[in-house]
């Protein structure tokens, strides 16, 4: 009679999935969930800063601010897509449907692999205008910036899309705890009843092109500034350039090199919770710095928000 019931549980499809979270850590959640709703609060104001710093001054009216700004958007809307479900399950059981999941998997992984492709653009662009200095207004002209970033955002629906409607056709039963802090990929596929294979094998391919290409592109970028950067007679500026290029490899390599560890080689990862971590460092670790890194250090940024906040006074006074 026992073994009825199971068998009639573990064949019944499921229609919603409970996120576990950091379940398996005994500090108090509370801690994590103030810890962790500052961070959101921060990564929100500063990227908000610099679209709004972007949009209103005349002088940041260029292809890499242009980029930055897209950059921002990217990642408040993915960052916004996983976060509030994470910080929901620090004080109760997070609950969501199960497409719910697949949809919070095909936006979270669509402006992912969006901003893997605009970073590389980013990168692109530094070594037209370090390099090519005289002809980089020609070769990074206002239609062809448009063009990079409606491809990098376009390229990266379409391809967790297909994705997605793989995963659509697989059944779910039996568990429904998904052990992790928001639908990721493999806690997803390991609750599957059906024939995963075809999903794993797609989703392997595309992050092998995906990851491996852009950041091979920044690698080949960020080297070739490097060589130009040493024609430059030692002093503050080759100084500078080294800092900057430095605190973007950085972050940048944390970005991929995380993701690739999860999507390409999933297996080298023997813990679930160190799983947890590592995705912690690419939906919130770098989009927390990225702000910083990339624009608020810059002057012509401190200058058009000094210039905004100047003017909001004024109307104010007036």
């Amino acid at each position: 009679m026992i073994r009825m019931d199971t068998i009639s549980i573990e064949n019944q499809t499921i229609t919603e999935f409970i996120l576990l979270g950091f379940y398996d850590i005994s500090e108090p959640h509370l801690l994590f969930f103030i810890l962790f709703t500052i961070i959101y609060a921060s990564i929100i104001i500063g990227n908000m800063l610099i679209i709004v710093a972007v949009i209103s001054s005349q002088k940041l009216h260029s292809p890499m601010y242009f980029f930055l700004g897209n950059l921002s958007i990217l990642e408040i809307l993915y960052t916004s897509t996983v976060v509030p479900k994470m910080l929901e399950g620090f004080l109760q059981e997070a609950i969501i449907s199960v497409a719910g999941c697949l949809l919070q998997f095909f936006i979270f992984g669509s402006l992912a692999t969006a901003e893997c492709f605009l970073l590389a653009v980013m990168a692109y662009d530094r070594y037209l205008a370090i390099c090519y200095p005289l002809r980089y207004p020609l070769l990074m002209g206002p239609r062809w910036c448009l063009v990079l970033v409606v491809t990098a955002w376009l390229s990266g629906f379409m391809v967790d899309g297909l994705v997605v409607a793989l995963m659509f056709h697989l059944r779910f039963c039996g568990s429904n705890h998904i052990d992790h802090f928001y639908c990721d990929f493999m806690p997803l596929v390991n609750l599957a009843c059906s024939d995963p294979s075809v999903a794993q094998m797609t989703t392997f391919i595309l992050s092998v092109v995906c990851l491996t290409i852009p950041f091979g592109l920044i690698l080949i970028s960020y080297a070739r500034i490097v060589v130009a950067v040493l024609r430059i007679p030692a002093g503050a500026s080759r100084r500078k350039a080294f800092s900057t290029c430095s605190s973007h490899l950085t972050v940048v390599s944390t970005f991929y090199g995380t993701l690739m560890v999860l999507y390409i080689a999933p297996s080298a990862v023997h813990s679930q919770l160190l799983s947890k971590v590592f995705a912690l460092l690419y939906t919130v670790v770098t989009p927390l710095f990225n702000p910083v890194i990339y624009t608020l250090r810059n002057k012509e940024v401190h200058q058009a928000l000094r210039r905004l906040l100047y003017s909001k006074q004024t109307e104010i006074l007036d």
